[in-house]
């Protein structure tokens, strides 16, 4: 039995305990954007576009060439040319033994014609091109562009590792011959170099070897040289085709396009927007949030339509820009010239919003879904609040049109919305699915259209961070099942063996509770029911949400807010888009009591129950309420306070010697129920023998009365039969 002192520091203990866990988050995973934390905000913001998409529509495909790799030249400004070392590593692998410390010989020399002569043993293409390489180096473009044009005179069958590497240099060695002073001048170079680089795609097309995809690199080096011509549309095109085929070379490349484009002055950039090209990008940079301060978006608006121009297909674009600069009255001039495009009917649904006319705005969310492809991807970005999202605009708009349908009540329709998202709004669904829907609409939508799981590649079950919407949807259906006491039904839906037994053994104590014969038969079920939750409880119990945050296994407080209140500071309140009949259903399905891992009090009031079926001076008494107050004092100190008094009230007082009752990971003594069956009979034979003692007297006076009246009934018995 605990001294009165150490009792005071026991209960100061639990309390002190709790103090530091103030509900704070340091640090914690990239969570994503939720949609339906702020309503009104996610339907008015309009997210950035993506340049790398943008882009797409400057250039083309070329038919036949390949993708970017790991090969392709990276930037190589300055002294950072990529080019020696990747050159150095390709013709490691590729040439026979003896054969590449050769050629590193021969590029050690500075004169091209000893390397002609030196290397005579070597294949001709190998000979006349490293002799060639000597002389760029050496700053003799003239001679080199000879030994590279040597090269591709050879027979097609005697030339098929160098010549692609022979066509791209030589258009560099003409290239760099432009910009030589000189009087002999050849004009033509220009064109010459051009044709090179086009012949460098040509060959790559065609089979010859290109293992440093110079085929790529050759665009950004013929758009160098449509830019020196002045020719910005012809460059703007390449370095877009470039970009397109996967270099990032040339998205950086077209960034500083834009940037020169942008420090232009009016007089100099007006004419320029009249082409095409010029103003898609510039309008590319902007509805992707690349800012310059020379350009902001008001400038270009201004100055585009300066221009005159009636005919502008990035008209949406347009719009968008203006829309984001928060100039609505210039985005509906824009939208009124704008074409039926995605973009377009995403800019019209806004608009709608702004007139609030929201039966317009679902229509043309509708129609702005239909435009944008399934895969099209605007990248991962950061939103408000520092939140992570990867944006597909086609997803991104059924998120804003289901925001209208939870409005108006369609409740259903929001979900699918959402859930068709998959990982992307994952918590939006999950939210609708756990608060809003009721648990049989969940159930029939799952019934009907997610019968089934995805089976892991790897045949191992799935890891808990790569589980795939629809397990995870089925769980959360399993779990609100079982927290309407569905039990029967809730097991289906749990897809591990493990989470499946644990929910018919904690069905099968909480039947017991009610079932059991004797009271010790029904305390132990509670007390098995308990520790079942107190466990498994974030398995078999928690919220996806908040408040158990199940999504990220129970490691984060929770941290969605659809009605922009505290949940557990009351009742969810209707206010922004948060209708009454939504707010109720919030409400109805919050969960009791709103603290994170609920359960855990479910659990202490089971063991509490089982507490109440105990005899007081049992060992299995202060061993249940011991679990109850271990549970609670870390996250619940005055209910922890409850149990504990009562133990000290009820049971220690009354029990030498008093039981282990210290906190701690299995720290109390786990409840000896069959003792505790002995210990209630005992007591039932001391009550006995207590009341015996306590009323003999009368007891015996009864007795007397008994016999008496025996007596007489017989002796009268016999009169009657005399």
């Amino acid at each position: 039995m605990f001294h009165p002192e150490w009792q005071r520091r026991l209960l100061g203990i639990g309390v002190g305990m709790v103090l530091p866990l103030s509900p704070a988050i340091a640090c914690g995973p990239d969570f994503p954007y939720l949609l339906l934390n702020d309503r009104q905000n996610t339907l008015a913001q309009l997210p950035e576009g993506s340049f790398t998409q943008e882009i797409r529509k400057l250039g083309a495909t070329i038919p036949g060439l390949g993708g970017a790799s790991e090969a392709t030249l990276p930037q190589y400004w300055g002294t950072n040319d990529r080019l020696p070392d990747q050159r150095d590593e390709v013709e490691k692998a590729q040439l026979p033994d003896g054969v590449f410390e050769r050629i590193q010989r021969l590029r050690a020399l500075t004169d091209a014609a000893e390397v002609e002569r030196q290397g005579v043993e070597l294949p001709a293409e190998l000979r006349l091109y490293t002799a060639g390489a000597v002389a760029f180096t050496q700053g003799d473009h003239r001679q080199a562009a000879e030994y590279f044009q040597r090269v591709l005179a050879l027979p097609a069958e005697q030339r098929k590792l160098r010549s692609t590497w022979a066509a791209y240099s030589l258009g560099r060695s003409l290239a760099f011959m432009t910009g030589e002073a000189s009087d002999t001048i050849d004009p033509e170079l220009p064109q010459r170099a051009t044709a090179a680089f086009e012949q460098t795609r040509k060959l790559a097309i065609e089979g010859f070897d290109d293992p440093l995809e110079l085929a790529i690199a050759s665009l950004g080096e013929q758009a160098r040289l449509s830019l020196q011509a002045g020719a910005w549309s012809q460059a703007i095109a390449l370095y877009a085709s470039q970009a397109i085929h996967g270099s990032k070379t040339g998205s950086s490349s077209l960034r500083e396009v834009g940037a020169t484009l942008a420090a232009m002055d009016d007089q100099h950039l007006l004419p320029l927007l009249q082409q095409q090209a010029v103003r898609q990008l510039l309008s590319a940079m902007l509805l992707a949030g690349i800012q310059h301060s020379s350009l902001p978006a008001e400038r270009l608006l201004k100055l585009i339509q300066q221009t005159g121009i009636q005919q502008l297909d990035d008209a949406d674009r347009l719009a968008a820009i203006a829309y984001r600069e928060g100039d609505y009255t210039t985005a509906q001039r824009f939208l009124e010239r704008a074409a039926d495009s995605g973009l377009t009917w995403w800019l019209r649904a806004k608009m709608a919003l702004r007139a609030g006319d929201s039966k317009a705005a679902s229509q043309a969310y509708a129609e702005a879904a239909k435009r944008f492809p399934d895969d099209e991807n605007w990248g991962w970005r950061r939103n408000g609040n520092w939140l992570n999202e990867t944006l597909k605009p086609k997803c991104r708009i059924e998120g804003e049109s289901a925001i209208l349908a939870l409005e108006r009540g369609d409740y259903l329709q929001a979900f699918e919305q959402l859930y068709r998202s998959g990982d992307l709004y994952w918590e939006d669904a999950a939210a609708v699915a756990e608060r809003v829907l009721t648990t049989d609409e969940l159930k029939g939508y799952v019934d009907s259209h997610v019968t089934s799981t995805p089976e892991p590649a790897d045949g191992e079950p799935w890891n808990y961070w790569d589980r795939p919407p629809a397990l995870r949807l089925r769980e959360l259906l399993a779990r609100r099942l079982m927290r309407d006491g569905r039990y029967d039904e809730a097991r289906g839906y749990f897809t591990q063996a493990g989470q499946q037994q644990a929910a018919a053994d904690y069905q099968q104590a909480r039947q017991r509770t009610q079932s059991a014969w004797t009271d010790i038969g029904r305390a132990e079920a509670y007390f098995e029911a308990a520790s079942i939750l107190r466990h498994q409880g974030m398995e078999l119990l928690g919220y996806e949400l908040g408040p158990d945050n199940y999504v990220y296994a129970g490691n984060y407080p929770e941290r969605y807010n659809s009605a922009q209140v505290t949940p557990d500071t009351g009742p969810v309140d209707t206010g922004g888009l948060l209708s009454v009949a939504e707010a109720q259903r919030w409400n109805a399905t919050a969960a009791e009591p709103y603290r994170r891992f609920h359960y855990r009090w479910i659990a202490a009031d089971l063991a509490s129950s089982a507490a109440d079926l105990l005899p007081e001076r049992s060992q299995a008494f202060a061993s249940t309420l011991c679990a109850a107050t271990d549970w609670m004092i870390n996250v619940d100190p005055q209910r922890a306070q409850s149990y504990y008094r009562r133990y000290v009230e009820h049971g220690a007082l009354r029990l030498p010697p008093a039981p282990a009752f210290v906190f701690g990971v299995g720290a109390c003594e786990t409840p000896d129920f069959q003792a505790a069956r002995k210990r209630q009979w005992i007591e039932r034979g001391q009550t006995v023998t207590q009341a015996v003692r306590e009323y003999r007297g009368a007891l015996a006076a009864l007795s007397l009365a008994v016999v008496g009246i025996a007596i007489y009934w017989r002796r009268r018995a016999r009169k009657a039969t005399a």
